[in-house]
């Protein structure tokens, strides 16, 4: 990597008063502390400040802007595009800042930004409540809540941004200010939904909700050439599906895992993922048709505790593989959309790949559209490749599959897709205006606000408002 020149003096004061590591490349830590889950982002930064707290964090702000360094923030690092890291810039690394502290009283949990999920169900499950996270544990908190957060509670309970308090954050000038429904109702709206743009988030506030500590959980698996009929089964299911039944249909191949029996191992089978949140004996039966279509090749549904569904899938998706997902919002499963899907689907290059359409609605589609910068409410279902691999000479092709099979899908969508879910970024700016819709111009000038000078970037990121706006 190029050298990147800055102030010897800054960087000796900036050691001896940041409490946490900053690690740079001649540092043995370097190799391991650059890297996110997914290994297709090979970045390489000038240093990684570690942060302790709010303090380090301003620290380190304010040493990046004085060196005129790319800032980057990471949280949990899952983020599939990679934002959490820059080339040649500064890292703002806040996974040491991972506590998570609960008020069973008050139905609340306040999580530092560097927490992941299974932090927070950690802490949260044990008095039988929890707020809406991600469907693998180790996604970060941070991440998962500023671009929405869909998860396995999204009906029922919403969103996790929509279950969001209050926010601590260090906004691009210096300044520690608290955002939420009385301060800085603003920037309250735009960080719930709007990614990462307006500053560094140090803390979160959610909700909590009665979940568990049981859950009836969905995952019967049936053969590739039964997809057509089983998705058709799937839609005429959600057409009636109670808030409480959160589920998906899946295409994917059978993993290599000591779990799964061996001679299933690489079959392209057809799935159902979900969960039920209400009581779990009640679940069984709701979930009761979508396991008893004929042909069912494995069925691993039943009542299981909440924090182990939520696991469930942490080791088919594990930290330092290759990674390409990209997203579409889809109104109506259609016969021709459930064709192309099915079609596209059987021709996978990488038995890894997965694809997967969420069922939304329910309580997501209850807040209205302009009430955060979440966009794209009233869409019933969410279409999801998923690529995962391992070998770097199949990246090429993988990822021009990827791309193919969401042109192909695009006319049966409104072409908006999940901030968390975007590829890399290869349609520009644009993406981003469009995904947004009519909450764009507010986030625009919000970002003005706070962050005019566009100081984060790294991130889905929003120009601020020019000034004829």
């Amino acid at each position: 990597m190029k050298a990147i020149a800055v102030n010897a003096g800054q960087l000796k004061r900036l050691r001896q008063a940041f409490k946490g590591p900053v690690i740079g490349p001649s540092d043995p830590r370097y190799p391991k502390a650059r890297r996110v889950w997914n290994h297709m982002i090979d970045r390489k930064p000038a240093l990684i400040a570690q942060c302790t707290g709010s303090t380090d964090v301003a620290a380190a702000l304010r040493f990046a802007l004085e060196n005129r360094l790319l800032v980057s923030v990471r949280g949990g690092g899952h983020n599939v595009a990679g934002y959490a890291v820059c080339d040649d810039g500064l890292v703002i690394d806040l996974a040491l800042m991972n506590r998570v502290t609960i008020n069973p009283q008050a139905r609340t949990v306040r999580v530092g930004a560097g927490a992941r999920w299974a932090d927070v169900d950690q802490a949260t499950q044990p008095h039988g409540l929890a707020t809406p996270g991600g469907e693998v544990s180790k996604t970060g908190v941070a991440g998962l809540t500023l671009g929405g957060g869909v998860g396995y509670l999204r009906r029922k309970y919403g969103l996790s941004c929509d279950n969001l308090l209050s926010v601590d954050m260090l906004t691009a000038d210096g300044r520690m200010i608290t955002a939420n429904a009385i301060d800085n109702p603003d920037l309250f709206w735009a960080l719930r939904g709007g990614g990462g743009n307006f500053g560094v988030v140090t803390a979160f506030t959610f909700r909590l909700h009665p979940v568990g500590p049981e859950v009836a959980t969905l995952n019967p698996f049936y053969p590739l050439t039964e997809a057509q009929r089983v998705l058709i089964s799937w839609r005429e299911f959600t057409a009636a599906a109670s808030d409480e039944a959160t589920t998906a249909f899946g295409i994917w191949g059978i993993p290599a895992h000591p779990d799964l029996p061996a001679d299933l191992h690489g079959a392209s089978v057809c799935l159902f993922d979900g969960m039920y949140a209400g009581p779990s004996s009640v679940g069984e039966e709701v979930f009761r048709p979508l396991r008893n279509l004929n042909g069912s090749l494995l069925d691993f549904s039943g009542r299981v505790p909440y924090v182990e569904a939520q696991q469930a899938f942490d080791a088919f998706f594990p930290d330092g593989g290759l990674y390409y997902w990209k997203s579409l919002f889809i109104d109506e499963l259609s016969d021709a959309a459930i064709q192309a899907i099915v079609s596209m689907a059987a021709e996978r290059p990488d038995p890894n790949i997965l694809v997967i359409i969420r069922h939304l609605g329910g309580a997501i589609s209850r807040v209205d559209e302009q009430a955060t910068a979440y966009c794209n409410r009233q869409a019933q279902f969410m279409l999801s490749i998923d690529g995962a691999w391992t070998d770097p000479s199949a990246s090429e092709r993988n990822i021009d599959w990827i791309r193919q099979f969401w042109k192909t899908m695009r006319p049966f969508s409104n072409g908006r897709v999940y901030l968390n879910f975007p590829g890399f970024d290869e349609q520009g700016g644009n993406i981003w205006q469009s995904s947004h819709g009519e909450n764009y111009r507010r986030l625009a000038l919000v970002k003005k606000k706070y962050d005019p000078t566009n100081v984060f970037r790294m991130n889905q990121n929003i120009q601020p408002a020019s000034p004829t706006h």
